[in-house]
């Protein structure tokens, strides 16, 4: 993360420079000492939200270096394995996205995001930059021009329990309905009677970039798997439409997600 933190630290003072002010004068201006900013613009100091929002204004940049800070921290509370796929998160046009073991990040609630983790071998410090990472992924989807997020979940998910906690669930399907009604949001179910199906080799998620590439991830025990050979996504495209073709409409989906979130109340 050393570079992206240089990076934003560079663009503050550039953005000073390009404005014919020493340290001191943006001190005053954003009402700090000329050596706060001076150790800010050599690494001595992180750059805190407040003092960026104050440079923000100041300068009026439409709150561009709140946002560099943000995606910063997000990156920063990532698992390292994690971090290209958000980049590539962040800028894909579509994703289908197919889970059969739990809902999705990216419609997940925080209480949810939480008890997946409560299993793991991690101190709360751990959990909670886990569970800020993941929501904070979740801005994709209220940007400007969000992608299609086309998401296929085994109907088991609906129906497993967390922790036992039924109100949990309830709202976690709740959260899952709303979401689904969202013009960018689809969601499909594959029935539990659907028997044996391609899904059960594990989950995986393919995006399409800006330039109309593709490129997968591919979950695993340990780490997930990146992949953008040819061979590689065209096999994953065939398994997605596969398993696209033995889940629910979206309608009976909504249905059905629905439905099971009563049961749990």
């Amino acid at each position: 993360m050393g570079n992206a933190a240089d990076f934003l630290i560079g663009e503050l003072r550039a953005a000073r420079v390009r404005r014919g002010l020493n340290q001191d004068d943006l001190g005053k201006m954003i009402n700090y000492s000329g050596s706060h900013v001076s150790a800010v613009e050599t690494g001595q100091r992180a750059p805190k939200p407040e003092y960026v929002a104050a440079l923000d204004e100041a300068l009026d940049t439409g709150g561009i270096f709140t946002r560099l800070l943000e995606r910063l921290a997000s990156l920063d509370s990532a698992p390292p394995w994690l971090r290209e796929w958000i980049e590539i998160e962040r800028e894909a046009s579509s994703l289908r996205w197919f889970e059969p073991a739990w809902v999705p990040g990216l419609l997940q609630t925080e209480a949810y995001a939480r008890a997946t983790l409560a299993g793991e071998l991690l101190t709360a410090e751990e959990v909670e930059k886990l569970v800020a990472s993941r929501l904070g992924r979740q801005e994709v989807l209220s940007r400007e021009r969000p992608p299609l997020l086309v998401v296929v979940l085994d109907e088991a998910v609906l129906r497993r329990h967390v922790y036992h906690d039924a109100g949990l669930m309830a709202a976690q399907l709740e959260h899952l309905a709303r979401c689904a009604e969202l013009p960018n949001v689809q969601v499909h179910v594959v029935p539990a009677d659907t028997g044996m199906y391609p899904g059960f080799g594990g989950g995986f998620i393919i995006a399409e970039t800006p330039d109309g590439g593709r490129v997968a991830h591919a979950d695993g025990q340990l780490a997930a798997q990146i992949v953008d050979r040819a061979d590689d996504i065209a096999m994953l495209e065939c398994r997605w439409e596969r398993i696209r073709g033995d889940a629910l409409s979206r309608q009976q989906s909504l249905e059905l997600i629905r439905k099971a979130a009563t049961s749990w109340t």
